[in-house]
């Protein structure tokens, strides 16, 4: 395999912008998207309901991917945080806690991915809302037993929803350590959030320079417009 696809999709609990719940909207435009990894932020996952409502499950199932659920609070009695999803085995996975005090709380989940037997270490972020806690959770994150080991080097792709829309201490980071999707070049417009009218920028995919991005796109089918708040990215890179 010479290419590899790479998205991330804030899915907002499947509530869309029309207010209905619907985590089978979200399913079909990560068919539209048809990446083979995903970071999924905002997944709220119920063990004691209907099938549909254990969200990682039933969207896993629906696409035939592998999951990984880094589950970062509670909501109503459900399991709630991001979901790595992978057409390829995930061998070995940890959610790293990256919450401030008196914030909600957030979570970094790391996983390794075998392509063709060499790992891939892919990780999906949902960052803070103040500039405040970025400031924190940023350092954790770029700590060494979270990301910078250097066993993970040059193998390393990030994404998620930063919450950063302005060139705040987080994007300086992280670029400076890792090259980026750059929004106004890949994807044809400087602001994403929210899709249908969109003002600002905060989802992101990072990634070490041993990967070359081919393409990359702000994925605006119109089922995705309406299916959350925000709009998946999706990026193609040589191997």
């Amino acid at each position: 395999m010479n290419t590899i696809k790479v998205a991330t999709y804030n899915i907002h609990k499947c509530v869309g912008l029309d207010l209905k719940y619907s985590p089978e909207r979200i399913v079909n435009v990560l068919r539209e998207v048809d990446a083979d990894i995903v970071a999924l932020q905002e997944v709220l996952c119920h063990s004691n309901l209907h099938e549909r409502d254990h969200q990682a499950n039933f969207i896993a199932n629906a696409l035939g991917m592998d999951f990984r659920l880094g589950d970062n609070r509670r909501i109503s009695g459900g399991d709630y945080g991001n979901v790595i999803l992978s057409r390829f085995p995930i061998e070995n996975y940890q959610n790293y806690d990256i919450s401030v005090r008196k914030y909600e709380a957030r979570g970094c989940l790391r996983s390794t991915i075998s392509i063709n037997g060499d790992p891939l270490h892919f990780v999906n972020i949902h960052m803070g809302t103040s500039f405040f806690e970025r400031r924190l959770q940023v350092h954790k994150i770029l700590a060494e037993h979270v990301l910078d080991s250097p066993e993970l080097k040059g193998r390393r792709i990030v994404a998620g929803d930063f919450n950063e829309w302005i060139n705040g201490v987080t994007t300086r980071l992280f670029r400076s350590n890792f090259k980026s999707i750059d929004p106004r070049l890949d994807l044809g417009r400087a602001r994403t959030f929210p899709g249908i009218l969109p003002l600002v920028h905060l989802d992101n995919v990072y990634f070490d320079e041993s990967f070359r991005l081919r393409n990359a796109t702000l994925h605006r089918s119109r089922t995705a417009l309406i299916a959350s708040d925000h709009l998946p990215i999706l990026a193609e890179f040589d191997l």
